[in-house]
């Protein structure tokens, strides 16, 4: 009995820096693949977003064209367009 527990214990003992080997080697392997998602879905997110980044472009862009909201005394708020209706360059 005292042999298979040394046996065991050696084979255990021998076996551990290849474990620890194979581990880093997952490790460095799952890392890798997550990266890897990571980018196809940050390209996948940029590619979805751009019509969105349009839109507000494309609404900052006019913005300068209004005055300030103003609340009339029946309640309503009203939005007036500027005179010289200039735009920014963005």
């Amino acid at each position: 009995m005292k042999r298979i527990t040394m046996t065991l214990a050696a084979a255990a003992l021998a076996s551990g820096p290849a474990l620890a080997q194979s581990e880093s080697d997952n490790f460095s392997e799952g890392a890798k693949k997550l990266g890897e998602a990571l980018e196809l879905f940050m390209d996948g997110f940029s590619e979805e977003m751009e019509p969105l980044a349009e839109a507000w472009r494309d609404l900052l862009k006019n913005m300068p064209q209004y005055e300030a909201p103003e609340e009339l005394p029946n309640g309503d708020i009203i939005i007036r367009r500027r005179d010289d209706g200039t735009g920014t360059d963005i």
